[in-house]
């Protein structure tokens, strides 16, 4: 049965594609694979994914330039990017990479239980941003109907705390393009989760 949670892996070269799919097989997520970055913004346009795994040396558009088109479109500009390269210059073009959007930038051959471990987070992270997205739905649903006085205060509540913490991981987010560790995420990514239990506990 295919994941739920997709991933697009963009590389010009098919054994780079089917490496990158094998090391995160053991992932629950779906690896969508595409050749060029024309192809990249043509997937992007249909589907929903968790993070783009980004090659930067392709012919005809590179890495830095569908980068660009990406993060210029309101659908896709907050979809994380990580990009991979074996490129030499590896010190300005990480310097572009990240003022092109990238969360992070790592130089082949690299190690796949870094990488694993960096995909894993944001997987996380998109999919309890999905949760908070249908709690939401509920909460609003539930506040539509009678007698939701004494309810919308304690929800009211609720919301806030979640904003608060989704502002935390953003933050976060914001360093790791900087190129500070995940640690901090995902003690976020953890927090988030336990609110979010809580709340279905209670509803």
């Amino acid at each position: 049965m295919p994941n739920d949670t997709r991933i697009l892996a963009v590389d010009d070269r098919e054994e780079n594609l089917t490496a990158l799919a094998a090391v995160l097989d053991a992932l629950p997520v779906e690896v969508v694979p595409v050749t060029s970055g024309a192809a990249a913004l043509k997937e992007l346009l249909n589907n929903d994914f968790a993070l783009i795994l980004l090659d930067v040396v392709m012919p005809e558009m590179d890495g830095f330039e569908t980068a660009e088109h990406i993060k210029s479109r309101s659908r896709t500009r907050d979809i994380p990017i990580i990009f991979l390269t074996a490129g030499g210059g590896a010190g300005e073009q990480a310097y572009r990479g990240y003022a092109a959007g990238a969360v992070d930038y790592l130089t082949k051959p690299f190690d796949p239980w870094l990488l694993r471990a960096k995909v894993s987070v944001f997987v996380d992270l998109h999919r309890r941003n999905l949760e908070l997205k249908r709690q939401a739905r509920l909460l609003r649903s539930t506040l539509g109907g009678d007698d939701a006085g004494g309810a919308l205060a304690g929800c009211e509540r609720l919301l806030a705390a979640l904003d608060e913490r989704l502002s935390k991981v953003e933050d976060d987010v914001a360093r790791l393009r900087s190129g500070e560790p995940a640690d901090a995420l995902a003690e976020h990514v953890g927090a988030l989760r336990l609110a979010l239990d809580a709340f279905s506990a209670g509803s």
